[in-house]
């Protein structure tokens, strides 16, 4: 299926967004996810299942000021 990843389009066959994050190098706890926009908090990310042609945007904390 096709995705948008932070602002890229990708091809995946994984089903969840937890599998998606391991797929392509998200593993650290502290990352934040949203589907289409909507927040998805990490202990639901693996029943949240992939469509083809979501949105999914991945956030790391960012040190500094």
């Amino acid at each position: 299926m096709r995705i948008e990843l932070n602002g890229q389009n990708i091809e995946t066959q994984v089903g969840t967004l937890a599998d998606l994050l391991i797929e392509q190098g998200f593993e650290s706890p502290c990352v934040a996810t949203a589907l289409n926009g909507d927040f998805i908090a990490r202990t639901l990310r693996s029943e949240t299942r992939l469509n083809d042609g979501v949105k999914v945007e991945v956030l790391s904390p960012m040190q500094g000021g």
